[in-house]
């Protein structure tokens, strides 16, 4: 049976498993491989809107099922899929080869359907992507799932496509229509947020793999809920920032989910998974009333999963005792970037480092029960020595904490690239950034690299490109070090952690060497003859990357909990209280 639009969700580069690509640390710090197989949170609230007007949806994560099996057949699963509308995210940029490279798939085997783009590169990109042949529809804006329903309905029942908020789009005569970013909403009480809506239609479809979130998910499941789309920060860049905001996606200000509806969302999720639920955006953007009823509803609903917070500033003692008043188990993730007060005032992070050490140390004073702090390099104003007294900086925030509270530090390159629409992207002179790609095309170029310090799009007036990848593996170490001599790591995994390292910058070094030959298939014979060693890297390549797992069991184990929120969820008496929030 035909589904009406299907969600594609593509690996950073394809095919990456027939390319001699060394992929190195750029996704040490997230829970997705290089290959970002990861996919946007859009899908899911798109999915519960169009399944409740009565559209047949699927998300297909291609990115996954291509990491699980090398025999895997993209082409022949894009030609099993049927639908009117393929819908593929370019969201950041390190997608812009993959999704790209599936779109052109896509209509080769289904020339008379809608391939549609969409999310924040989209918004960024979006009349180079109309112009290309294989792209029919871009969707720009943050809250695309209303306009996601008018245009199926239009595409079914007939009307004018000029009548969808935020669409570019193409008529039969090939002729490119741009329509206004005008819906963008200034609260989000009205998403339809539900998790029962991916975990229905993975039933539906029986493709458990296919579905899956990130590699791996299903035996580690982490959740996630918004409090905010839009930012009221103004990070150097960020892409998400609130200027990248205005500049891309027409938010001038951000629109919250009211705590009573994220704190239901949150308890929704308990209702199918006992996983960790991740709350993506600072609940104190709302400001200080905002948290605390959130605070006090996930308490009064009596939630028992494990929240994880996230901050964009400092917090002390009276913000981490109201959670800790109203929160059972939770923990806290902090990204200064940088140790170096004059880099964050370069990044517009304004605060000074004896705040970052009280939020460490007020947090586990009041019960939190892990933090992690990131720290980038890359970034302005940032020298190699600024970069490495950043990891210096962790002995002293692990001596100001107990041995065993779960503070973990790490340290990795900024990103691949620098978000286009960010104030950093938009003014380099200002920042000090050198970029090697501006356009769409010129990062799909780049993306091509065999190895990951060439696929870096910038160098900055205090560190080139080899210095930053250099400074990352030197920075490596020496936060090993200091970690094992804090005493929070024993001496196999410092010296294994340190092997590994000297053993990744090793194979960058030889591709230097490689590259360096004038003869093509020398150069192509020789790479492929270290892509091994490549995959070998292609997780934690510096830093444990199994530190970011948190205690959860499988989908498996969560199964009668699973069967439990199926059947209420089917229940109306149960969905009127869940209405009433009783």
């Amino acid at each position: 049976m035909a589904d009406d639009i299907v969600f594609i969700h593509a690996p950073s580069v394809y095919d990456f498993r027939k390319k001699p690509i060394f992929y190195g640390p750029v996704s040490d710090v997230v829970p997705s491989s290089p290959v970002f197989e990861m996919y946007p949170i859009g899908f899911m609230t798109m999915s519960s809107h169009l399944e409740a007007a009565g559209f047949r949806t699927r998300i297909v994560n291609l990115a996954v099922q291509m990491l699980q099996s090398k025999k895997f057949d993209v082409e022949a699963r894009i030609k099993s899929l049927h639908a009117k509308v393929y819908a593929i995210d370019l969201h950041w940029m390190p997608h812009c080869h993959g999704s790209i490279e599936i779109a052109k798939i896509v209509k080769k085997y289904h020339p008379d359907a809608i391939v549609e783009f969409g999310g924040f590169s989209s918004s960024y990109f979006y009349d180079d992507l109309i112009q290309r042949p294989y792209i029919d529809m871009v969707m720009r804006g943050d809250s695309t799932e209303l306009s996601h329903v008018k245009m199926m309905q239009i595409l079914e029942k007939g009307g004018d496509l000029s009548e969808v908020p935020n669409l570019t789009w193409k008529d039969k005569e090939g002729r490119v229509h741009v329509n206004e970013v005008s819906f963008v909403p200034d609260d989000l009480d009205w998403v339809k947020f539900d998790y029962g809506t991916m975990i229905k239609n993975t039933i539906k479809h029986m493709d458990i793999k296919g579905a899956l979130p990130w590699l791996g998910w299903d035996k580690l499941p982490m959740t996630s809920v918004f409090t905010v789309r839009g930012c009221n920060y103004n990070c150097a860049e960020c892409g998400g920032s609130h200027e990248a905001n205005e500049r891309l996606l027409c938010r001038h200000k951000a629109a919250f989910r009211s705590p009573e509806k994220l704190a239901e969302d949150i308890r929704a999720i308990g209702d199918y998974l006992d996983t960790p639920v991740f709350i993506i955006g600072d609940p104190r953007q709302g400001g200080k009333d905002y948290a605390e009823r959130l605070f006090r509803e996930i308490n009064r609903l009596g939630v028992d999963n494990h929240i994880a917070f996230e901050l964009f500033v400092p917090a002390g003692d009276d913000f981490f005792s109201m959670v800790n008043h109203y929160i059972g188990e939770y923990s806290m993730e902090f990204s200064p970037d940088s140790h170096d007060e004059i880099v964050r005032l370069a990044m517009g992070k304004g605060y000074d480092n004896k705040s970052i050490e009280k939020t460490v140390t007020s947090s586990f004073k009041n019960g939190c029960v892990r933090f992690d702090l990131f720290y980038m390099n890359g970034l302005p104003s940032q020298t190699v020595e600024s970069a490495m007294n950043s990891v210096r900086a962790a002995k002293g925030l692990w001596e100001s904490v107990k041995k065993d509270d779960g503070l973990f530090i790490y340290n990795a390159p900024f990103a691949p690239f620098v978000d286009p629409g960010s104030r950093a992207f938009e003014n380099p002179d200002k920042w000090g950034y050198r970029f090697f790609a501006r356009t769409l095309e010129e990062h799909r170029r780049l993306l091509d690299n065999p190895s990951w310090k060439l696929v870096l799009s910038y160098e900055t007036k205090w560190m080139t490109r080899d210095q930053i990848a250099d400074t990352s593996y030197d920075a490596a170490n020496e936060l090993a070090r200091i970690e094992f001599e804090a005493g929070r790591i024993p001496e196999e995994m410092y010296r294994t952690r340190v092997e590994r390292t000297e053993y990744a910058r090793d194979v960058m070094k030889r591709i230097d060497d490689i590259m360096a030959i004038a003869d093509k298939e020398e150069r192509e014979s020789k790479l492929w003859g270290i892509k091994q060693e490549g995959e070998d890297l292609m997780n934690s390549t510096i830093n444990n990357k199994k530190d970011l797992d948190w205690k959860t069991g499988s989908i498996w184990s969560n199964t009668p909990r699973v069967v439990r929120g199926l059947l209420k969820s089917y229940l109306p008496f149960n969905r009127g209280k869940r209405r009433m929030g009783q």
